[in-house]
């Protein structure tokens, strides 16, 4: 590591190699929250999981990690960044392994929030280290800058490289990908990494980790339980008990010394706001991916590879709006940008709620919208949050940045998820004389209904399928309208929120490098 002694110390080769080692983690991580989409139906048949399960298997993981992410950034600065970043990568490569060879969805749903656990550890660690080991403030922020683009490339390439494998592999090969990249991590990282601790850091208070996990859990067991028939009296409990959490959680918080979220940051119009409209533009974002990745896949017949190369083009906008965004907040304020891109967004949620069954061409326009529309809350949702807390309250608000956008991408899976589900539940259609088997399967989604005709003769599976996918297409079509409202709520919410917010010029540039204090 470079010992120069200057003001300000120029990183060497060692730190750049190191910032491709952390480079990779951080792909994979943000690419496991997209990389499953693409497999709900194969996943569906293989291991007969129903909407409830499957809806569990595919958000647990984000939950975990929005559950997580703030207590592993105190141990971390407790025990050292590095170690924890070594422990989480060996956890991580061992809960992928066991992911990929489950044979049950109850074992894949514990794998998943396995792997929810080791991220956790992952994101906080990388970008901690990397302010430590970038200590010039040209440098650092180019680092930053490659950390997210990583981030945000995971995110994208998820479902096109989950496709490819799952064009010539099994469904499990999609949790593999893991393995090399950590193995890498774990024998590179203790020879290219610093170690970082924080003699000041806070005590983890036990407690609030619980009861945030109490806080989150029921209320998403309640939302699938509404969506899936089970008792109202039992999901509607859960929900409450889950809110009743939350408030207790929230009270403990405003007594700690060290507490897990500063709560007395949302007192802040500014910074409530936005760390909201976060929340809510990656839980849009969690539902629409889903809904739109088996769209093609079960209502389109594509495969899951011809599925991922449709779904570049979205990728692909989402990559260049997040790169443009900061030049037009250099120019503008920077709220105003991402108000137009909420309002982009809307349009593309319009184009989804107008869909049919047969348009492809159109749901690939409304999704690039969708995605087109989202780049600017990516790329400077998290300045925007920094630079609305105090200087000396950056560490804490950076956190609630992380927080909000795994949160809101989980809650977005479970809660949009579960409303599509429901729609499509009472819109199914039976065909008389269906056998039991088969009508239980098309009244539950429309991927166990199409794992359920397989081997039948075409004109059975048809009969099936045929009026079911323009029930699955209702979903996506409520969907769309609700998505569309979220997003003119939001950039009104934006525009009234910051109101005495300065031009983006005029956000501290030393407050925006505290992103990684976490």
């Amino acid at each position: 590591m470079d010992t120069s002694t200057s003001a300000e110390p120029r990183a060497g080769t060692r730190e750049w190699l190191g910032l491709a080692v952390l480079a990779l983690p951080t792909l994979l991580v943000s690419m496991d929250v997209s990389v499953l989409h693409l497999a709900v139906p194969a996943i569906t048949s293989s291991l007969s999981a129903d909407a409830g399960q499957m809806l569990w298997i595919i958000d647990i993981y984000g939950f975990m990690i929005a559950g997580f992410l703030v207590t592993m950034g105190t141990l971390g600065d407790r025990i050292g960044r590095r170690k924890l970043l070594l422990i989480g990568g060996a956890a991580f490569g061992a809960a992928s392994v066991l992911a990929a060879f489950a044979t049950s969805p109850e074992m894949l749903i514990a794998s998943r929030a396995l792997l929810g656990v080791a991220g956790a550890t992952l994101m906080p660690s990388t970008l901690s280290l990397i302010v430590n080991m970038f200590r010039s403030d040209a440098q650092r922020g180019v680092a930053i800058a490659v950390w997210v683009t990583m981030f945000s490339l995971g995110t994208a390439l998820g479902p096109v490289v989950g496709g490819a494998l799952l064009e010539f592999f099994w469904w499990g090969s999609v949790f593999l990908l893991a393995v090399p990249v950590m193995v890498l991590l774990l024998v590179a990282g203790p020879i290219l990494l610093p170690e970082y601790r924080d003699a000041d850091a806070g005590r983890i208070d036990l407690l609030s980790v619980a009861l945030s996990l109490a806080a989150l859990l029921p209320v998403i067991y309640g939302l699938k339980g509404l969506a899936t028939g089970a008792s109202a009296v039992t999901s509607i409990a859960a929900i409450v008990l889950g809110v009743v959490f939350a408030v207790v959680f929230a009270l403990r918080q405003r007594t700690l010394a060290s507490p897990l979220l500063d709560m007395s940051l949302f007192r802040q119009r500014a910074f409530a706001v936005t760390a909201v409209a976060m929340l809510a533009s990656m839980f849009i974002a969690g539902g629409t991916y889903l809904f739109v990745t088996q769209y093609l896949q079960l209502v389109t017949g594509l495969s899951p590879m011809q599925a991922g190369l449709w779904l570049l083009p979205a990728a692909g906008a989402l990559i260049v709006t997040s790169m443009l965004a900061p030049a037009l907040a250099a120019k503008i304020k920077p709220h105003y940008v991402v108000v137009g891109g909420l309002l982009i967004s809307t349009v593309g949620q319009v184009v989804l709620a107008t869909l049919g069954t047969d348009d492809l061409a159109l749901l690939v326009i409304g999704f690039l919208l969708v995605y087109a529309g989202g780049g600017p809350m990516i790329s400077l949702g998290t300045d925007l949050i920094i630079g609305s807390a105090p200087p000396e309250q950056a560490g804490s608000a950076s956190s609630i940045s992380e927080t909000a956008t795994e949160l809101g991408m989980a809650l977005g899976v479970a809660a949009l998820g579960s409303l599509g589900t429901a729609v499509y539940r009472g819109l199914a259609v039976v065909p008389a004389g269906t056998p039991a088997d088969l009508a239980a399967a098309a009244q539950d989604t429309l991927a166990s209904a199409a794992a359920a005709v397989q081997g039948l003769p075409a004109e059975v599976a048809a009969a099936l399928l045929d009026p079911n996918r323009a029930a699955f297409v209702g979903g996506l079509n409520v969907l769309g309208w609700v998505c569309a409202a979220l997003s003119v709520a939001l950039a009104a919410l934006m525009v009234l929120g910051n109101r005495e917010t300065p031009a983006a010029a005029a956000t501290p540039e030393g407050v925006r490098d505290e992103v990684g204090a976490v």
